[in-house]
């Protein structure tokens, strides 16, 4: 597959995509669960760890619903795994009654200490203390897993925590001088070997909900961009049947993050403005940049060269990733790829192109300059390149997507035929009608992979590949 050239991209009339979004969620099914205790228990017994101290919050919590099937709402939580499969569930006051809700055997340990300030503290233990009923020994190996692994080229990466230092230093002392402890945090989110980097079937389908109810509401949105509206108005559309949100929803026009606000703003669209609108839900995430306008003599006196000097190359990076992204293929080589048509020095992208995804929105990359790491069938996938060309607003058409040899495919298929038969139709959408060649393993998890209208106000014309 050779790169696509910029010459290949048109903007020209293109129908939008018509497709409905998932309207009924995927529960993860108890099989899943139980493969996802076997698939952690294996990484402990190959990296010679007795036991796994899983922290939880309210924005890090993925690891630990990985294993319990529920995330904190507010307060603090920490599972605790054994290498025998006896786990212990800490949970603060109002988190206590999860426990009979945990989707894997584990035994409840009130932790006032992880409730909110000023709440009951009735316990007559120290934190140390209700730790140890988990079943820590001195002398032990212990991971602790936060939610992130770190990469330093001069630390001891091991030995870097993300996790509150009260935790940290508890573990340290009950495991004493014969034990060791370090950052576990690798063993699920590593990727080229973390637990959660391959999802079955039934996870596939469990994020293709959110995946897809994202990009709706912000095809949604972009539809109700009119001078004169606020972004309070237009962010209105950012929602989706009380489903929770996986990162700071983005809905800005002109100037951002005036006065240090990100959310939302009383504030009205102009004709010419930048701007910028971004929805994550759990299983992926769309955002779309561009400038207010209809045709290019509308854009800001300087800027009017906007599609050539900025989106047309970056629809031909994105396009040309869609096409090249497959299982078996190293990473490396997708990075080599943006770089041959979106060259970094030139455009000012900094960070990986591309990325894995999940519950959280960027869980890790296997996406770098001379990676060897192989994409793998089941990886969850993000299409996410940031171009920042000085004097240009953004350009930006991130979304993501499955990758599926054939047996899963096939699973796919036959147990969740409704997802199937949408993924399908987002297939044909980006083939037939954007002219973007895809390798059978790529299934579009979002209504608008691929889909980018740099000028705003025309809903008629968008790019697409002329061969």
């Amino acid at each position: 597959m050779l790169n696509i050239a910029y010459e290949d991209v048109k903007y020209t009339k293109v129908a939008p995509p018509e497709l409905e979004p998932a309207s009924v969620p995927v529960d993860l099914q108890d099989e899943t669960m139980i493969e996802h205790k076997e698939k952690v228990l294996a990484r402990m017994l190959d990296a010679g760890l007795n036991t796994l101290v899983i922290y939880a919050d309210r924005e890090h919590g993925t690891n630990f619903g990985y294993l319990t099937g529920f995330e904190p709402r507010f307060e603090e939580s920490v599972l605790v795994l054994h290498q025998d499969g006896q786990a212990y569930i800490m949970l603060g006051n109002e988190s206590l009654r999860m426990a009979q809700y945990c989707r894997i055997t584990a035994q409840a340990i009130h932790v006032p200490h992880f409730s909110l300030p000023n709440q009951p503290m009735e316990t007559d233990k120290p934190f140390a203390e209700l730790l140890a009923a988990s079943g820590i020994q001195s002398g032990s190996s212990v991971g602790v897993v936060g939610w992130k692994m770190f990469t330093s080229a001069l630390e001891d990466n091991e030995q870097l925590y993300d996790v509150p230092f009260f935790i940290v230093d508890a573990v340290r002392r009950l495991v004493g001088g014969l034990g060791f402890v370090k950052n576990a945090t690798e063993l699920f989110i590593h990727p080229d070997r973390g637990a959660r980097v391959i999802n079955n079937a039934n996870e596939i389908a469990h994020y293709e909900f959110g995946a897809s109810l994202a990009s709706a509401c912000v095809l949604n949105a972009l539809n109700t961009i009119e001078p004169g509206r606020t972004e309070l108005e237009i962010a209105d559309k950012l929602a989706a049947y009380g489903q929770p949100v996986n990162v700071q929803t983005i809905c800005a026009t002109g100037e951002r993050f005036t006065n240090a606000v990100v959310a939302p703003r009383h504030k009205k669209v102009a004709l010419g403005d930048r701007f910028s609108m971004t929805m994550g839900m759990r299983g992926g995430l769309t955002s779309r940049s561009g400038y207010v306008a209809a045709k290019e003599s509308e854009l800001p006196d300087g800027l009017q060269d906007y599609l050539h000097q900025v989106a047309i190359p970056y629809y031909a990076a994105a396009a040309t990733w869609y096409s090249t992204v497959r299982a078996g293929l190293p990473a490396g080589e997708l990075y080599e790829r943006i770089e041959g048509v979106l060259p970094k020095e030139k455009f000012g992208w900094k960070l990986n192109p591309g990325h894995l995804t999940s519950g959280e929105e960027w869980m890790s990359s296997p996406v770098f300059k001379n990676s060897s790491i192989e994409l793998m069938s089941g990886m969850l996938l993000q299409m996410d390149i940031i171009p920042h060309v000085p004097g240009y607003g953004g350009a930006n058409a991130e979304d993501g997507i499955a990758l599926a040899d054939q047996p899963l495919r096939q699973q796919l298929e036959a147990e969740y035929p409704e997802v199937w038969a949408r993924i399908c139709e987002r297939r044909r959408y980006m083939q037939d009608t954007l002219g973007i060649r895809l390798h059978p393993d790529v299934l579009p998890l979002s209504n608008l992979c691929g889909y980018m209208r740099p000028l705003l106000l025309d809903r008629t014309r968008a790019f697409k590949l002329n061969k």
